[in-house]
């Protein structure tokens, strides 16, 4: 049983977005010191949900400033890139980290971010398998051609390759049974998020999906069946219960706000029918449905230790810093749950 790190960077209130900035390099270094596998970062856009919409600028900066944890987009929304310019970001970014790098890649859950670019959300799932394989031909070759009703390139030469051979990993992370299947038929590393009931679902679909194909893309040693199936969590550790719902909740309910944002701007909007994140799932609601985690390291632990049975995982990433959330309260968390918590599943 592995963890890893979760982010957004969604907006924190008053606070100067430099300063928020330096304050998750901050939060990234001690994350590292601490062992945590991975930093997963989203990509979000026209939202102050996300803060760092351009994903690799944001991972150059962290890759510089950790040593040992892995890091990587948790999703690159492939509608929205040009392959070529991706494979050559990609390529970059696993040098920079000499050889840390974990893809993401999806099509974009928001119909509202895809509108705003241009595409069609009914169109954007057919784009982004395109866009798929037409960047993993990119990344596997020393000159690639590649032609489609979307992307035609022709001997285009590869001098940048990724440092990670053939590919880094790539991870798929879904809220609906589609992509999970599609992710499962694929190999790809997995990731779902949302209330526990639903987020099995999904799981158990991908796992269905990738027993029939056998094995993993990109296999790794380190996850049993070499293959990452996770769950995404906010988690707040504190001394106490009552202490950590009181740093979790004001935080949370923030965050909330701005993960809701784009369904506010469209609250008449046809598309919303179709956009899956909780309108008016309140704190409580959350913790009940075990999409946030907060208690003292006991509570923590049992809790964790439930939806690892529940689910089947062997990985879970740690949702620890956002929405208003302090610096000290999100390190103080960090460190109790490096010190209590992450001990008690090393031989899960």
């Amino acid at each position: 049983m592995k963890f890893g790190i979760f982010d957004h960077i969604d907006m924190a209130g008053d606070r100067a977005l430099a300063t928020q900035f330096d304050e998750r390099l901050t939060f990234a270094r001690a994350a590292d010191d601490a062992g945590f596998y991975c930093l997963h970062i989203a990509e979000h856009h026209a939202s102050p949900l996300n803060m760092v919409p351009v994903p690799g600028v944001w991972l150059g900066a962290v890759a510089r400033a950790t040593k040992r944890m892995r890091l990587g987009p948790l999703v690159y929304l492939l509608p929205l890139y040009s392959p070529l310019r991706l494979a050559e970001e990609v390529c970059i970014l696993d040098h920079l980290s000499k050889g840390r790098l974990e893809v993401g890649v999806g099509r974009g859950v928001s119909p509202f971010e895809m509108g705003y670019h241009k595409i069609k959300h009914e169109d954007s799932r057919d784009i982004f398998v395109d866009a798929f394989n037409c960047l993993e031909t990119a990344l596997t070759s020393d000159t690639f051609s590649y032609e489609s009703a979307l992307f035609n390139y022709k001997n285009v030469p590869m001098p940048l390759r990724p440092l990670q051979q053939p590919t880094p990993a790539f991870w798929y992370g879904s809220s609906n049974a589609t992509g999970s299947a599609w992710a499962g038929d694929h190999g790809m590393h997995f990731a779902s998020n949302g209330p526990t009931e639903r987020a099995k679902a999904n799981i158990d679909v991908f796992k269905e999906h990738f027993a029939k194909r056998g094995a993993p893309r990109r296999p790794k040693a380190e996850f049993k069946g070499g293959v990452a199936i996770g769950v995404s969590r906010q988690i707040v550790v504190a001394e106490t219960d009552a202490e950590a719902q009181r740093i979790a909740k004001p935080a949370s309910e923030h965050h909330h706000a701005n993960l809701t944002y784009l369904m506010r701007v469209h609250a008449n909007d046809e598309a919303l029918k179709r956009f899956s994140v909780p309108l008016r799932a309140g704190f409580e609601d959350q913790m009940a449905d075990g999409s946030v985690i907060v208690g003292s390291p006991k509570t923590v632990i049992e809790k964790i230790g439930a939806q690892v049975d529940e689910m089947g995982l062997n990985y879970m990433m740690a949702y620890m810093f956002f929405g208003t959330m302090q610096l000290a309260d999100a390190l103080r968390s960090l460190e109790l749950f490096r010190t209590e918590v992450m001990p008690k599943f090393a031989d899960r």
